[in-house]
């Protein structure tokens, strides 16, 4: 059995791609949202018994949940405890879903064995859990990979993703989308499906555990250039509004959300590249072609 942590839009699509696999799959959220062709159970990622109880059957788990961006410090290590636990006492493998944020400020395309260097409080947040996690599966009696992906794109991303809803309705509109940072900067996207792809490949995988892999995530795109495409495509008129980073900071004042936000934009005032070569070679996938991927992306909303 394979049990999926978090019933979101990444979650969603890896049990679709491992019930398409004949994989039988347990999804479990705090809501139990229900996904065709699994079970759906309640449970809340930070209490270790509920989810020790979940994974007992589990032969991999693969934690997706996400806790909102501003509670990161004190949500994330509970459920990084959790995790640990469960797989030790059940002897479970542990593929969890991640981010860029350890890396810090990049000075060139971002690989599998970068330093961890962020001094950004999600970030460290993240790189003590991974570290955690790996030195716990370093005993024997479990097995632990992280997938760092960019941010993510593709049906279903909502309002919050900086390439979501928003974004490609504004677009197609021909209204100004909000855009924060340099919007001509490279910048690295990741298709959720090809997300849930590389957790399924991990997971696979024969070769040496307790290790990163990035999604592959194709050819890094500016935000004017994704524009150019989507006004192509709808033949329409869009715009970007560049969120000014004082006018961001002031808002960080009175919103918890955009404060965090602010924070981590360095991600989009610099390049933002991950380097997905090595994870390509050894397990195999590649990226969706991007005009695939903006195509039924754009389509979807």
């Amino acid at each position: 059995m394979k049990l999926i942590i978090g019933a979101r839009l990444i979650g969603q699509e890896l049990a679709r791609q491992l019930v398409a696999a004949g994989e039988e799959v347990v999804v479990a959220s705090r809501s139990a949202t229900t996904v065709h062709g699994t079970k759906a159970i309640a449970l809340d990622a930070k209490n270790v018994i509920e989810f020790s109880k979940a994974g007992r059957d589990a032969s991999t788990i693969f934690l997706c949940t996400n806790p909102p961006y501003h509670t990161w410090k004190t949500e994330w290590p509970p459920v990084f405890e959790s995790a640990i636990l469960a797989c030790e006492q059940n002897g479970s493998d542990l593929v969890v879903m991640g981010n860029l944020y350890p890396y810090g400020l990049p000075q060139s395309p971002m690989t599998e064995v970068c330093s961890e260097t962020t001094l950004e409080a999600k970030g460290l947040v993240r790189k003590v859990g991974w570290g955690k996690i790996k030195d716990a599966a370093i005993t024997g009696k479990f097995r632990a990979v992280e997938v760092r992906a960019s941010d993510y794109f593709g049906p279903g991303a909502g309002s919050t993703a900086h390439l979501g809803r928003d974004f490609f309705v504004s677009i197609s509109e021909s209204k100004f989308a909000m855009v924060v940072g340099n919007p001509n900067k490279k910048h690295s996207w990741s298709y959720v499906p090809d997300i849930a792809k590389t957790m399924i490949a991990a997971s696979k995988y024969a070769g040496e555990w307790n290790r990163v892999w990035h999604v592959p995530s194709g050819e890094p795109k500016t935000r004017l250039e994704i524009l150019r495409e989507l006004n192509a495509l709808h033949r329409s008129k869009g715009k970007l509004f560049t969120v000014p980073q004082w006018l961001l900071k002031t808002m960080g004042f009175f919103s918890p959300l955009y404060r965090e936000v602010f924070a981590s934009s360095y991600q989009f005032t610099n390049e933002f590249v991950i380097d997905s070569v090595e994870t390509e070679r050894l397990l195999g996938v590649r990226a969706t072609p991007w005009n695939i991927a903006i195509e039924t992306t754009a389509s979807s909303y």
